[in-house]
């Protein structure tokens, strides 16, 4: 695909990366990428996260262009993956940046401004108002080497806009920032976004993204085990969970006869209650879980429970946290154990191991 074809590829789809097949193999056979596909919606805040050895921090350096592909079809910005004409339009926070320490805050924002080809008025103008933006105004004219880390991050994700980019990418954008600074950062991330800029993250803190995020991507040895919104990625996962007491032996009755089986097995298997049949159940540690996201099919249930004379502690409806989608998509299916970091071994046939 050439750069015309891609960037029409782009505006029709509404997509600021739409890549598809996306390998990389270095030297030794270690599969860091094995066929990621990625869409990310212009205008949209979207996280990228999953466990040292991933491939995370591979995929954003190929998006901006520090190495090539072994391969891969798309684009980012319109322009094919690996065209360098794109990355004007790109503002860029590494993970392990470092910013001379002689600078001052404000001659780093002038500094990066200029590799970015800002022209020097329009780096003045801007540096005053983005200094505020991340709250370090009162630091501009101090040097870097008396910054925090957590400072050092905020001019990071400053000297990131100088160029007015259409996307942001942001590799662990609070490593190391306080909680208001955190709370700091995702207030500017949605006042970019309200400006129409797409915002990609890369983060290890996976309730900051749950906060933030419009969609996200999990990436496990490789390849992207899910993406989607936190509501479609935990649809399935939804419900209700009613805490009960039942200690006593004449509750404990009045409980087993509301559940097909009786008291045999309830705790983690499939059961059915006698008010709702129709409804999957379990029970865990003494909550009885219904696995439906409609509170009209709960209400026979609490029902039930109040005719039999059990006492009902609380009721809340639940869905599985980031955190939650994570240790899922790093499990193993097969052994329960946790998948091994890292990048996948390519064999000696060339296929790569297992995800």
């Amino acid at each position: 695909m050439d750069h015309s074809e891609a960037v029409a590829t782009g505006v029709a789809n509404g997509a600021a990366i739409d890549v598809r097949g996306v390998h990389k193999t270095y030297r030794g056979g270690v599969q860091a990428l094995r066929g990621v596909d990625l869409f990310v919606k212009h205008g949209e805040i979207f996280g990228l996260l999953g466990p040292n050895g991933a491939g995370k921090s591979t995929l954003v350096k190929i998006l901006m262009t520090v190495i090539s592909p072994s391969r891969a079809e798309g684009t980012f910005l319109g322009g094919p993956v690996g065209y360098k004409g794109t990355l004007g339009r790109v503002g860029y926070l590494p993970e392990h940046h470092r910013f001379p320490d002689y600078l001052t805050g404000g001659q780093v924002l002038d500094f990066f401004g200029a590799m970015s080809g800002v022209p020097a008025r329009e780096r003045k103008r801007r540096a005053g108002p983005l200094l505020e933006l991340v709250g370090m105004s009162d630091w501009a004219k101090k040097r870097v080497k008396s910054y925090s880390k957590g400072m050092r991050q905020r001019v990071g994700i400053a000297q990131a806009l100088m160029n007015d980019p259409d996307i942001v990418v942001l590799d662990e954008p609070t490593d190391g920032v306080d909680p208001v600074g955190r709370r700091d950062i995702r207030n500017v991330l949605q006042r970019l976004k309200e400006e129409g800029k797409t915002v990609f993250l890369n983060s290890h803190l996976l309730s900051e993204l749950e906060m933030v995020c419009d969609r996200v991507a999990i990436m496990v040895q490789g390849k992207v085990a899910s993406q989607g919104t936190i509501d479609e990625l935990t649809r399935d996962g939804r419900r209700y969970e009613i805490d009960l007491a039942y200690e006593t032996e004449t509750a404990g009755r009045h409980f087993a006869g509301m559940l097909t089986g009786g008291t045999e097995a309830t705790q983690g298997a499939i059961v059915r209650v006698s008010a709702m049949p129709e409804l999957e159940a379990g029970v865990e540690r003494g909550v009885l879980i219904l696995r439906t996201t409609e509170p009209e099919k709960v209400q026979p249930v609490l029902d039930e429970i109040r005719r039999r004379g059990l006492t009902i502690r609380s009721v809340r409806q639940v869905r599985p946290s980031l955190e939650d989608l994570f240790m899922r998509a790093v499990t193993d299916p097969a052994t329960g154990e946790t998948l091994a970091p890292g990048a996948a071994k390519k064999s000696r046939r060339g296929n790569g191991g297992g995800a």
